[in-house]
């Protein structure tokens, strides 16, 4: 896919040498086409590995995206440099009045807080709200997902004794949904995360289908309003090495961390990781652009509402 992103975002000369094609926005301006536009809202503190592991995954099908990133307009990022912010961030009101064929909201590190506690809530709050009228179909991830299907649906979220740490074994629950398209019977998604959504708090909610699941690691996709909502609780998008650098992360502070589960050759982090999830998680994000994004998004972008 042909990816419309700022030419001096770090993002693309790094792709470009996964022989990823992306084009800035000097080559797209000469397309004579609608390109798709995606907005993602990044809440993780390490935004440009964020962007970068995103825009891998939206760049696999052969339409024209353009990006927008967005940034909790309450919230300082400590982890990232403040003139990427600047060069390429928006506030929320600077979009408020834009329409767009799909957005992705990221995790974020405040799971073990109360929602109504987090610094940024009452904004998140504001934008989930705005994306069900601005948006054809949004993808929300691990903390997004629980705090959506709280915020809309009321499904309660609970600490685990231990983090949910490693890359787990999934099953499909209705393989005729097109965003299955492809996939395999067992699939695997890591996943990093101290709380969860329970299944009988989804299956209580008549407007929720609980489209995947693992016998580890929980719910896994949840799907609401015919695909105009994902709830996500893995993380498809992580690169190879993200788990090892949060296992040694923790390991470096000295806070109680288990190796990931079925992630390293042998078990032995000097082996590396065994990539299980890449096949899958492009799947995933191709998938969603195409049945969920490009087949139901009107050609008037303004007709979303």
């Amino acid at each position: 896919m042909p990816l419309n992103i700022p030419a001096e975002l770090p993002a693309v000369e790094l792709l470009k040498t996964e022989n990823i094609f992306v084009m800035d926005d000097r080559q797209a301006s000469a397309q004579d086409i609608r390109p798709l536009r995606i907005v993602i809202l990044n809440l993780m503190p390490l935004k440009i590995t964020t962007e970068t592991d995103l825009i891998r995954l939206l760049s696999n099908t052969p339409l024209q995206v353009e990006i927008d990133l967005l940034k909790a307009s309450e919230h300082t990022p400590k982890n990232t440099p403040i003139e990427h912010m600047l060069a390429f961030y928006k506030d929320f009101d600077e979009i408020r009045d834009e329409t767009y064929d799909g957005m992705i909201i990221t995790g974020a590190p405040v799971e073990l807080i109360a929602y109504e506690e987090v610094d940024y809530w009452k904004e998140i709050e504001v934008i989930f709200d705005w994306a069900r009228s601005h948006v054809t179909s949004t993808l929300y991830i691990c903390w997004a997902a629980q705090a959506g299907l709280y915020h809309f649906y009321g499904v309660p979220k609970y600490s685990l004794p231990k983090k949910m740490f490693g890359v787990f074994r999934h099953t499909v629950n209705d393989s005729q949904n097109p965003i299955f398209r492809g996939f395999d019977d067992e699939f695997y998604v890591p996943h990093s995360r101290h709380t969860e959504i329970r299944k009988e708090d989804i299956l209580k909610v008549k407007d929720l289908t609980l489209l995947s699941e693992s016998e580890e690691s929980g719910v896994y996709i949840v799907m609401a309003r015919g695909g105009r909502e994902f709830f996500i609780t893995g993380h498809s998008e992580y690169s190879p090495l993200t788990l090892d650098t949060e296992y040694r992360r923790d390991l470096g502070k000295g806070l109680p961390i288990d190796l990931p589960r079925n992630y390293y050759l042998d078990d032995d982090p000097g082996k590396g990781p065994i990539v299980k999830w890449r096949g899958h998680a492009n799947l995933l994000f191709s998938n969603w652009l195409n049945y969920f994004v490009y087949q139901q998004t009107p050609y008037d972008i303004r007709d979303i509402r």
